[in-house]
């Protein structure tokens, strides 16, 4: 009697498991995660465990490669195991910051350490395992995000009575999404009725203030790595008194412009004054010559009439008279007697008679 024929599920089960025995090679075996996020600054550690069969019985090689977001472009190696040797000069934008985990990956651990993580380390990386006839890989998403930093806390709009006051907060760095908390720590330590937070933006609308609204903000900026915070001080005042300040400041500016013109009118005026002294010195310079000396008078005095004298023939002085010394003019200086001077007789004081005239 034949057995029953084996059914159907049962045939294709054990076609499987024969398959799966005759192919069986190396396996990677850290396949949990294959997503990382960490925060720029960390270490991070991309696991690539595997195990090996009794047919692979070529060389180990284990290659970490970083697939680029463009397609077009060719893979990086950034490390390498081969012929029991680790090489690491492949990508220098790495250079120091990375290792296998295990000094020696023929332990069956190819995983890779990236320390000091950077922003441009975010990308799709791949581990391969060769053992020859064995192939094996996996791929792994890093994820390096910027925690919150020097973030700062200001308001605008008047800190008045009855004003709406705008709180703002904003980090400088900081990989998206960030999100924005406000709380109050003084007073009642809880936001007014009447404010309007808003996380994406980081305001925070404070509607007609009131002084009860003064106090300390202090605003929590976060993203999926950290969190950052800073401070600002509210002193909701009464409103100012802004006719006074109008006033006072054009009576300001009116004894400003006063101070200013009567400066002018004095410079002007002292101005003025040289210009004129000037111009009287100089008009008395020009219409009035030097006064002369007397002996320089009398020396032009005496030789206009010796000249006289010279030219005179006897028929023309007739009607002459000696004209004395002390007829010369003296302008108007005069010598005391002691201090006339005594001249020596000249030739022309002899006197002689020639027919009817008289020669001196």
């Amino acid at each position: 009697m034949e057995p029953p024929p084996l059914p159907v599920v049962v045939v294709v089960s054990l076609v499987l498991l024969c398959s799966a025995g005759l192919t069986r090679s190396l396996s990677i075996t850290s396949v949990d995660q294959s997503m990382f996020e960490k925060a720029q600054g960390e270490k991070v550690t991309l696991p690539c465990t595997f195990v090996l069969s009794e047919e692979d019985e070529g060389p180990l090689d284990i290659e970490w490669v970083l697939i680029p977001a463009d397609n077009q472009k060719k893979e990086q190696i950034i490390i390498m195991y081969a012929v029991d040797r680790i090489y690491n000069h492949y990508y220098a934008a790495m250079t120091g910051r990375m290792q296998f985990t295990n000094p020696d990956p023929r332990s069956g651990d190819g995983s890779l350490d990236i320390l000091n993580l950077k922003s441009a380390d975010t990308g799709t990386y791949q581990c391969k395992v060769k053992k020859a006839p064995g192939v094996q890989s996996q791929k792994i998403q890093l994820t390096v995000l910027v925690k919150p930093a020097r973030t700062k806390c200001s308001i605008e709009g008047s800190q008045e009575i009855g004003k709406d006051v705008i709180l703002k907060c904003e980090s400088q760095e900081g990989s998206p999404l960030l999100s924005y908390d406000w709380r109050r720590v003084s007073g009642t330590q809880e936001l007014p009725a009447t404010s309007i937070p808003n996380k994406n933006t980081g305001e925070l609308l404070l509607k007609n203030a009131s002084q009860d609204y003064s106090g300390t903000y202090n605003c929590v900026a976060s993203n999926r790595v950290g969190t950052d915070e800073c401070s600002v001080e509210l002193n909701v005042t009464p409103p100012i008194n802004t006719a006074g300040i109008i006033a006072g400041a054009i009576i300001g500016t009116l004894l400003g412009v006063s101070v200013l013109v009567i400066l002018v009118f004095f410079c002007c005026k002292k101005h003025r004054e040289k210009k004129y002294e000037k111009e009287v010195h100089h008009d008395i310079r020009e219409d009035v010559p030097p006064p002369k000396s007397r002996s320089s008078t009398a020396r032009s005095y005496i030789g206009s009439n010796r000249s006289s004298l010279g030219s005179m023939s006897p028929s023309n002085m007739e009607g002459y008279t000696k004209t004395s010394y002390s007829q010369v003019p003296s302008e108007d200086f005069e010598r005391t007697p002691g201090q006339n001077p005594t001249f020596a007789p000249s030739k022309y004081d002899i006197a002689h008679k020639i027919g009817d005239i008289t020669v001196v």
